[in-house]
């Protein structure tokens, strides 16, 4: 391995490690209850080597947010031919719900218990949800070749990105009540395959590959 994958390699481990120490810490504690210093301290490393990786405290518990902003417009993007932006998000999500994905929200209920009681938390989330949209409605545009002043891509982002919201707060709902991740998981599968069905009509042939 050359110098330079090997640095590469280090921080990633580095980021990795304050990852992992902050969740602890904010699973222990509360979010609001632990400061950078805090995780700095347990990960046996300098608060500025904290603050460089994740530079908002709230990314260091929600640091799958990259992954899930781009996740809708990733999955658009490698449609197969042939097939819809409904389909594709459809079948990716129905896939992530049977692996019981952490980036669609099932991430146990200690975890939801974390997020929604910090309101810092749930308004990070909240942006997500919305960079979330505005990048699928970004790459509708592109692969529909919409003109600039054309509304479409953005009221199909709205919808598509919109289901998927509702799912996942359904599935917060759902371990704070206690639920296991299987209880959970064939709950939201039938669920699922409602809420995609009622997109069908309006965009069952909108961005077709």
């Amino acid at each position: 391995m050359t110098t330079q994958g090997l640095r590469a390699r280090k921080k990633q481990q580095t980021k990795e490690q304050i990852s992992h120490r902050a969740t602890e810490l904010f699973l222990e504690r509360g979010f609001d209850k632990v400061t950078i210093a805090d995780v700095a301290a347990a990960a046996d490393v300098a608060k500025m080597t904290v603050t460089n990786y994740f530079p908002r405290k709230e990314d260091l518990a929600l640091d799958l947010g990259p992954v899930y902003i781009g996740q809708l417009a990733a999955v658009v993007r490698e449609r197969a031919p042939g097939e819809s932006a409904l389909a594709a998000l459809r079948g990716a999500y129905l896939t992530a719900v049977e692996a019981q994905d952490p980036v669609i929200g099932f991430s146990g209920r200690p975890f939801a218990v974390m997020i929604t009681d910090s309101p810092a938390l749930v308004a990070r989330l909240r942006e997500f949800h919305e960079l979330r949209e505005v990048a699928l409605a970004e790459v509708l545009a592109e692969v529909t070749g919409a003109a600039p002043g054309d509304i479409t891509p953005r009221v199909a982002a709205a919808q598509l990105a919109g289901v998927q919201r509702v799912l996942f707060e359904e599935i917060l709902r759902r371990l704070l009540a206690g639920e296991s991740g299987d209880e959970v998981a064939a709950a939201l599968s039938a669920y699922a395959r409602t809420a995609f069905g009622a997109l069908e009509p309006g965009l069952g042939s909108y961005a077709v590959r």
